[in-house]
């Protein structure tokens, strides 16, 4: 059987080579592979990579049996639900980020990146997945204004990468996918 992570190295080959660094317990190899593959152009191809992840994200959504969405769910003490609802806010959110350096108008006053903020913790399969929906249609608009500006620098800083640039983040939307679709699938196997 051919695992979500096998297929996504097909159809999210940028994504899946940054997130590698993770798998192997080497996050400074998460930075190089960004900066290497998010470059200037990358936009528009991170975006369907980003597609093809929220595609996968919407399948085990769907897959779930309702009772796994308030089962503990891989993070800390979040269950399934929360852990989901973070994924989609987050990527979201990197996304508009970036958006928001790459038009230069970054907010003086923007709140650093608070990782761990959990989404809610009764949200059900359709909320879910119109959660991930979303995220993705906001990826790409804020992609429109990415474009061209994947190289320009976003003050955006994060603990894990610290900071990155437009496209960087971009990418980096889907390493954090990544991240919880592993929890997911480790889920998955518990409740077979």
């Amino acid at each position: 059987m051919t695992s979500r992570f096998e297929l996504l190295a097909a159809t999210a080959p940028d994504v899946v080579g940054a997130w590698n660094g993770v798998a192997a317990g080497r996050p400074i190899e998460v930075r190089r592979e960004a900066r290497r593959r998010a470059g200037a152009g990358s936009a528009p191809r991170v975006a369907q990579q980003l597609a093809a992840i929220a595609a996968v994200l919407a399948s085990v959504v769907s897959s779930l049996p309702e009772e796994a969405f308030a089962v503990e769910g891989g993070e800390a003490d979040w269950n399934v639900a929360q852990a989901l609802g973070h994924t989609a806010e987050a990527r979201a959110q990197l996304a508009l980020a970036a958006s928001l350096a790459a038009a230069h108008r970054w907010p003086p006053d923007a709140p650093a990146v608070l990782p761990g903020v959990p989404g809610a913790g009764e949200a059900n399969r359709a909320a879910l997945l119109h959660r991930i929906a979303l995220s993705q249609r906001i990826i790409e608009r804020s992609v429109r204004t990415i474009a061209g500006h994947e190289t320009d620098a976003c003050p955006l800083a994060h603990p894990l990468v610290g900071r990155l640039r437009c496209g960087e983040w971009l990418l980096f939307a889907g390493v954090h996918d990544l991240m919880h679709l592993e929890q997911l699938e480790a889920l998955e196997a518990r409740l077979r």
